[in-house]
């Protein structure tokens, strides 16, 4: 199956999936025959899109898979998280990287008050 994008203003506002044969042209996958599909299907009463992509459940293209509130990035043919925390940026993968690196001595952290936080399981 694949996924397709529905995007409004550069937000994902839906993921919808579609049947992999739709997609087919001599045996090649058409992104383009995937996105006359959605358009065929009428539903911009429901999700008033204005752009349609293809996603990679895998996140093998576009970065990500795409998730309702992610950004579409025309610009580098991407998908983006929203950003989490104000004083985070995106790195040259498309990811967002606190100011302060994550710890690497096995334990499990949060981001409180601009700053990781171990995080205590109660067994």
């Amino acid at each position: 199956m694949a996924n397709f994008a529905l995007i409004k203003q550069n937000i994902v506002i839906a993921v919808i999936v579609v049947d992999n044969e739709i997609l087919l042209s001599n045996g090649v996958e058409v992104e383009q025959l995937g996105v006359d599909f959605v358009d065929s299907l009428n539903i911009k009463n429901i999700y008033p899109y204005d752009t349609v992509r293809q996603t990679s459940y895998n996140s093998n293209t576009r970065n990500k898979y795409a998730g309702i509130g992610d950004i579409w990035d025309e610009a580098n043919n991407v998908f983006i998280s929203p950003r989490p925390f104000s004083d985070w940026t995106l790195n040259e993968n498309f990811k967002w990287e606190a100011p302060i690196p994550y710890p690497n001595d096995g334990g499990y952290y949060v981001w409180v008050n601009n700053n990781w936080q171990e995080f205590a399981f109660n067994n």
